[in-house]
């Protein structure tokens, strides 16, 4: 096979989508010696890296190439949303497609489209993001139902909104290929140490287990605002909680938050980090007390499974994918219900033994995922697409 496979997120910050496809382009190459990769750096009209050349995935390896590339953000536009008739020769001639980033290609003759469906949460609440995102994921996910060869989805309950959303879709080229954590080849913490990595200097100041840890960009979806009432309502009662830190950059519709913090009067408690590497990350989960992930909706819930990994105990919501990722490894909350997040996160910190008995069943959880399972699930669906026929397409949106 010659596999065409999109890297266009996997550069510098890179979020839940470039994590998905960066760590797929790691394993994919060894589970599949004998076939070539196409790496395109960039991929599509929704995202732009300006620093794709440095950035993007891209291993020196004798079978793997970077692929077909564009200038500026403007080029990528204008070609994506009107592709050549030579698409399939412009991309270098691959037997299939693989898109990771929400777009969803037009115009391929003869090659495969497999689409990494990561959730639609923009269709059930438009209020959680910009009307440029809302429009661009919609015109992906649809454009997939109707040109996408095979469809794989990060959960189960991605899976089954899809088809529900597009009930014409056949439901046997779809699979679930579930997430792991990016951490799962690294070491987890000991002695102020996580894999041979010492706290950044602005980590060093944080006591070594005494924080509260949330994960992720700072957008609605995420609910922030919940998670921080919650938290001042836990220092009303208990003025002794341990800080609670935010690790992820500033999303859309957010900019009020910091005024919320003092509305709330905990700025000081609330250590709001912005975006951390993984070195920085991967500290912060070997040395946290708990994390904290109150979210409306995940497609799947990378921060859960990464602290899964590193045996942190979790508090987070009986909704959408979470349930499916976390098990009985942690504790489920209501987060529309604020009250009860300050009681989950009231009996993690007092009742004797609930710690220790998460931490193990932490392990046992996050030992159901793992890259590997998921990049020889994603190289089955390589096969199985290319043994079928095409997918007829009868539509497209502009």
């Amino acid at each position: 096979m010659k596999i065409g496979f999109d890297v266009s997120q996997t550069g510098a910050d890179k979020a839940g989508c470039g994590v998905v496809a960066d760590n797929l382009a790691r394993q994919l190459p060894a589970i599949l010696p004998d076939d070539e990769f196409i790496l395109y750096p960039t991929f599509g009209d929704l995202y732009w890296d300006d620093h794709w050349e440095q950035g993007t995935f891209c291993p020196a390896l004798p079978r793997v190439q970077r692929g077909f590339a564009h200038t500026s953000q403007e080029a990528a536009r204008d070609f994506w949303r009107q592709p050549p008739a030579a698409l399939d020769a412009t991309l270098g001639s691959p037997d299939l497609v693989h898109s990771n980033n929400f777009f969803c290609p037009v115009g391929l003759q003869a090659a495969r489209l497999v689409y990494t469906l990561h959730d639609l949460n923009f269709l059930e609440h438009p209020g959680w993001s910009d009307e440029t995102n809302r429009i661009g994921c919609f015109g992906g996910v649809f454009n997939a139902a109707l040109h996408a060869d095979f469809v794989i989805a990060v959960s189960e309950f991605s899976r089954r909104h899809f088809l529900s959303t597009f009930p014409h879709y056949p439901a046997d080229r779809t699979t679930v290929a579930h997430l792991a954590s990016r951490f799962a080849d690294t070491k987890t913490a000991s002695a102020g140490v996580v894999g041979n990595v010492a706290p950044s200097e602005r980590l060093a100041r944080f006591s070594t287990s005494g924080f509260w840890l949330a994960v992720g960009t700072i957008e609605p979806r995420k609910n922030y605002d919940g998670l921080v009432r919650a938290y001042a309502r836990l220092r009303a009662e208990q003025p002794d909680t341990p800080p609670l830190v935010i690790a992820g950059k500033t999303g859309w519709l957010m900019q009020r938050f910091p005024a919320l913090l003092a509305e709330l009067g905990i700025t000081r408690q609330v250590i709001l980090l912005g975006y951390v590497s993984d070195d920085e990350l991967r500290w912060l989960y070997g040395h946290c007390f708990a994390v904290v992930y109150p979210t409306f909706w995940e497609g799947f819930g990378l921060p859960v499974i990464e602290a899964l990994h590193h045996g942190v105990p979790v508090i987070s919501s009986n909704v959408s994918s979470i349930p499916e990722v976390l098990g009985d490894a942690g504790l489920l909350i209501d987060p529309h219900d604020i009250g009860t997040l300050v009681a989950a996160m009231q009996a993690l910190a007092v009742t004797p033994g609930l710690r220790d008995q998460l931490v193990e069943r932490a392990k046992r959880q996050a030992a159901r995922f793992s890259w590997q399972t998921t990049a020889r699930q994603v190289a089955e669906v390589y096969r199985e697409v290319l043994a079928r026929p095409r997918y007829a397409a009868t539509a497209s949106i502009p």
